[in-house]
């Protein structure tokens, strides 16, 4: 017996099947029609003839080889989809399809929904561009930094700056040092009924300002190419850090060679296409310069975005992260810094950093300002479960 919810249910089926031969008997017409034809274009692998119209061979999935006719497919997908969707089937589509030569023209880049694996895709081709096409994908970089620096800045700075001050109280402050909402909080028991008033036993205030940064921060980044999405974030919190007085910030990326950064943190962009994506990993080279970077190792923070795929010589690594933390330093190890998950990444090594008191986890970018807030307070690290 039929209700009157199959003809939906089966047209919802429709669209998730695809294809006229998916046993559903439902007919598409109108926008269905024309949301299942911008999903075949993708996933439905047909070795005949492309949307463009030659031949494209056994990937091809009706796109076509011709920019135009890429063009018109990523405005279809815009109109019929929302922008988190949008992002997902053009990623599928330059792995899938392998449209990255489309992304050197730059009336493709104008085309495209900017996002942070769109930027890592262009970073990866940044030596293949031409001067024109890299002018727009400076502009694509530069919108996708401007949200993501809306996104993290201010929760960034709020979050490690309290924890600057906090590390700075102390309880017997000078008049003009009392935090009188910390010592109120503090002296709530002494409430005297009768008098409306606080009696505090304990004055809780911060010590005299510090000139200068107080707590040093070295972010080395692995720039391989599996760790597109870490750099882009690990750029963007760079800039952030680095805007804040309190604290010094270098950055540093590394494949096999070692290249300083920090001169460019000012803008996130001149960053990013500072960096090479791709190549092999010398951890152990790029903790050595880290390590030359120290100068007071008590209030300094290094934070190692990597996989731990070394290509190095492991065992010294090792000598060096144990090293640098007997003489103060607080090592921190990322093994992404992404909203991807869980990542591919070297478990002997992670293991074996964690042995060492350097535990390896992949953080989020919206963990990453309590992440920085707990090291600089020198409390327990929010370590994701799992």
């Amino acid at each position: 017996m039929t209700t009157s919810a199959d003809p939906e249910r089966l047209r919802r089926w429709r669209l998730i099947l695809g294809g006229d031969a998916d046993g559903t008997g439902c007919g598409l017409a109108g926008q269905d029609r024309r949301m299942d034809e911008a999903l075949a274009a993708l996933y439905r692998p047909a070795p005949g003839q492309g949307r463009g119209g030659g031949s494209t061979g056994p990937r091809s999935a009706g796109l076509g080889a011709s920019a135009p006719s890429v063009a018109r497919w990523l405005g279809d997908i815009r109109e019929y989809f929302p922008p988190g969707v949008v992002q997902i089937l053009q990623q599928d589509a330059i792995e899938r399809l392998d449209l990255t030569r489309l992304l050197l023209e730059p009336e493709m880049l104008e085309a495209v929904e900017p996002d942070v694996h769109l930027v890592g895709t262009l970073l990866s081709l940044n030596r293949l561009m031409p001067e024109a096409t890299k002018e727009v994908a400076r502009g694509v970089v530069r919108r996708v930094v401007e949200d993501l620096e809306r996104r993290i800045a201010q929760r960034t700075r709020s979050l490690v700056q309290g924890a600057l001050d906090r590390s700075t109280r102390v309880h017997r402050p000078r008049h003009a040092d009392i935090d009188w909402n910390a010592t109120i909080r503090a002296n709530l028991r002494h409430y005297q009924a009768e008098h409306r008033t606080v009696v505090p036993e304990r004055l809780v205030g911060y010590g005299r300002q510090r000139h200068g940064a107080q707590k040093d921060v070295v972010l080395c980044v692995d720039q391989s190419g599996s760790m597109a999405a870490s750099v882009v974030y690990a750029s963007v919190f760079g800039a952030v850090l680095a805007s804040m007085r309190s604290l010094r910030t270098s950055l540093v990326v590394f494949d096999t060679a070692v290249v300083d950064l920090t001169d460019q943190l000012a803008d996130p962009v001149d960053v990013l296409f500072g960096t090479q994506l791709g190549g092999g990993t010398d951890i152990n080279r790029a903790l050595a310069y880290c390590q030359g970077l120290v100068t007071r190792p008590a209030d300094t923070i290094v934070v190692l975005v990597s996989d731990l795929y070394e290509g190095g010589v492991r065992q010294e690594m090792l000598r060096r992260v144990a090293a640098m933390q007997r003489a103060g330093v607080q090592v921190v190890t990322l093994l992404a810094l992404s909203d991807e998950g869980a990542p591919a990444y070297d478990h002997e090594n992670a293991a074996a950093l964690a042995a060492l008191g350097s535990p390896a986890f992949a953080c989020t970018p919206d963990l990453f300002p309590e992440l920085m807030a707990a090291a600089v307070r020198g409390t327990p690290l929010p370590v994701p479960e799992g």
